[in-house]
């Protein structure tokens, strides 16, 4: 399995890339921000001095959209910085939430956003693509190499990522959801003729090292509050029961409203309607052995990266026990001699 640490591009700058290095540092393969340029700093500048300051981690964001940014300009990025750094970026993509809805704005549609991570994957992977009517290709990319992954919950959108998806990225822990969510990824996947087990899966949700559960779950409560919008979004369109488990919609029934200025952040006051219950099954807290115990269940579904966020106050203890005992417990066994 491999692990990524997702960061905010909160001010300073340099502070993002000190934990990006520290992420590397501990024996992380990705690095992830969130991707809201008015709520946070510009996170594309940033990659650029993540990358030149690490080795080997993988940048990307988790997770962009269609709407904010045009597609031909995130493609260029992304082979620009292949071209300066050595393939290493990864694009994750959804309809959009707090970009799109700071600015009075809405997801995307599936068809915009199919049509994105192909006119994205083609550029960012040195091949000629139609876009708006022309065909259109980086005369200055050579061998680029860019996966697009996507963050999808509703039936239609998990669908699209088994049809289009280089991955697909959940948004939560949930052993049930995501075992329901990966089954149905892959069936898609196989109906259009592709390979399930080509589809990288990763599941991301708030990690934390402690031992004090009421503080810990205040300290990632947040997250609950973050998956609603989605949720809310997929009970708007299909109704409470049948589309999704109700283990993922139950709980928004209290969700009166939320202010986007406290999106991703401790202590959130808008968020209090999510249960203890929903953030334990939600998030990854506890010691390491509870960690380990929960990841090694999400490695058995297929789940082939975690991406832990770090929108708490236990960043540098969280990514140090990660690094000395989750991470080696994780990873395969190699004996010098047989």
């Amino acid at each position: 399995m491999d692990f990524g640490a997702v960061l905010q591009t909160n001010p300073p700058a340099s502070r993002t890339v000190q934990l990006a290095k520290l992420a590397e540092n501990h024996g992380f393969s990705h690095v992830w921000t969130f991707d809201s340029h008015l709520l946070w700093q510009e996170p594309y500048v940033i990659y650029s001095a993540i990358l030149a300051e690490t080795r080997k981690v993988i940048i990307g964001p988790m997770v962009t959209n269609p709407a904010t940014r045009d597609w031909t300009v995130t493609a260029s990025v992304f082979a620009t910085l292949n071209e300066m750094y050595g393939n290493r970026t990864i694009v994750g993509i959804g309809r959009g939430d707090s970009a799109v809805r700071v600015t009075n704005g809405a997801p995307t549609n599936l068809k915009t956003l199919r049509e994105s991570i192909h006119v994205i994957r083609e550029l960012g992977n040195s091949r000629s693509v139609e876009y708006n009517g022309s065909q259109l290709q980086f005369p200055w990319s050579r061998g680029s190499q860019l996966d697009v992954w996507v963050a999808a919950y509703g039936p239609l959108a998990l669908k699209l990522t088994g049809e289009v998806g280089d991955g697909f990225i959940l948004q939560l822990a949930d052993l049930d959801i995501a075992a329901w969510m990966i089954k149905t990824v892959r069936d898609a996947a196989e109906a259009a003729g592709r390979d399930p087990m080509s589809i990288k899966f990763c599941v991301a949700a708030p990690m934390y090292i402690g031992d004090d559960w009421e503080h810990m779950r205040d300290q990632c409560r947040w997250f609950g509050g973050m998956v609603g919008n989605h949720v809310a979004d997929i009970v708007s369109k299909y109704g409470e029961h049948g589309a999704v488990p109700d283990a993922l919609t139950d709980y928004i029934k209290a969700r009166e409203s939320y202010d986007y200025n406290e999106h991703g952040r401790a202590g959130n006051s808008h968020t209090s309607f999510v249960p203890d219950e929903i953030v334990d099954r939600f998030c990854i807290l506890g010691t390491a052995e509870q960690h380990i115990e929960k990841l090694e269940a999400l490695k058995a579904l297929g789940v082939d990266q975690f991406a832990g966020y770090l929108q708490h106050d236990n960043k540098e203890e969280t990514l140090r026990v990660y690094g000395e005992t989750v991470i080696p417990a994780l990873s395969d066994h190699i004996t010098a001699k047989a």
